[in-house]
């Protein structure tokens, strides 16, 4: 399978540079994949398409304010990015310019508040990183870090919590879930008074979401580590739905990662903590998954290959004409679709 099966053309002016002004006002593409049929809505009417029973499994993280600016005691200014927690004050980062950092260099943040030392040369070229400071770490992000927004949006955001779910809970993202963007309060109120569940998966997205697939052929992809878990509760959720014959929805791409890596054969889950790199693509077989909330996705990417394996990828390469034709405003600040049954 050729990596070029899966593109499209894209106008720039669809990339969405803002969020909407209300999260669930957003337009909802709904693929019926037994009808091969399409229908345009809104990200609230999503209540219409769901039945009592039905558990909605969402990512609960958290996006840190992953983007440092400091200097070198020489003076030169340089860019981190924190990608991975490894142990206590120790990071993996991205740095730029890289070539300027070797081991031993240290750099200066925010006038002294946060001091780091790099300490290895990873493979890939990214850097093991020890920070030091005074005071709590997250508390210190706050104040000096920017949200790591992805490459594709040049516009400033000026609300931070617009790049963070409703839901966010836990710390230690580069990259937020965008497919729970759309949710308010109102709208998972509704959503459970109606008798859907919540079930709540907790995975730290890594940049590496967002690095393009480079391999020609599909199946010589190696996917970046994410590392997962779920509690006992949720997944005790998940596996009452199934044995209720209900449908289990995963918010995003995430959630669907995760499910998928933990469901045996009869898409029962338990609790577990872990690393995920699986890559779905045409041909898997899903276990869990019943249908799919997800934003619109990167030509040639491993997320668009996702939902092609999931509805079927003449289906999806259609669908995606047609937002195109209908313009949708696509990736993180973008619309949605749900892939139902």
């Amino acid at each position: 399978m050729k990596v070029s099966d899966f593109n499209y053309e894209l106008p720039e002016e669809l990339i969405a540079q803002t969020p909407i002004e209300k999260r669930d006002e957003s337009r909802l593409m709904v693929l019926n994949r037994e009808r091969k049929t399409i229908e345009h809505r809104k990200f609230k009417d999503i209540i219409e398409y769901l039945e009592p029973g039905d558990v909605l499994v969402r990512n609960n993280t958290k996006v840190i304010p992953a983007r440092l600016y400091g200097v070198k005691e020489t003076g030169a200014k340089i860019e981190f990015l924190l990608l991975n927690n490894i142990e206590k004050d120790i990071w993996e980062c991205i740095v730029r310019p890289g070539n300027k950092l070797h081991v031993g260099t240290s750099v200066i943040f925010g006038d002294g508040i946060l001091n780091a030392k790099i300490i290895e040369v990873m493979p890939g070229g990214t850097r093991k990183v020890e920070f030091h400071y005074n005071g709590i770490f997250n508390e210190i992000l706050d104040k000096i870090g920017l949200m790591p927004l992805p490459p594709y949006i040049h516009e400033e955001l000026k609300q931070k919590n617009r790049y963070q779910t409703i839901y966010a809970k836990h710390n230690g993202s580069a990259a937020a879930p965008t497919a729970g963007l759309h949710f308010t309060e109102e709208l998972i109120e509704k959503l459970q008074k109606k008798g859907v569940i919540i079930s709540n998966v907790t995975l730290h997205v890594g940049i590496g979401t967002f690095r393009p697939v480079k391999e020609e052929t599909v199946e010589n992809h190696k996917m970046h580590s994410e590392h997962f878990y779920i509690k006992q509760e949720d997944a005790d959720k998940i596996n009452q739905a199934k044995k209720n014959g209900k449908r289990v929805i995963a918010v995003g791409t995430t959630s669907c990662r995760v499910l998928e890596t933990i469901a045996d054969e009869k898409g029962e889950v338990k609790p577990t903590e872990g690393d995920t790199q699986i890559f779905i693509y045409p041909g898997y077989k899903f276990k869990c998954l019943d249908g799919l909330i997800t934003n619109f996705h990167l030509p040639q990417s491993t997320l668009l290959m996702l939902v092609s394996a999931l509805a079927g990828k003449d289906y999806i390469m259609e669908a995606y004409e047609q937002a195109v034709k209908e313009k949708y405003r696509f990736f993180s600040f973008g619309d949605a679709m749900f892939i139902k049954t």
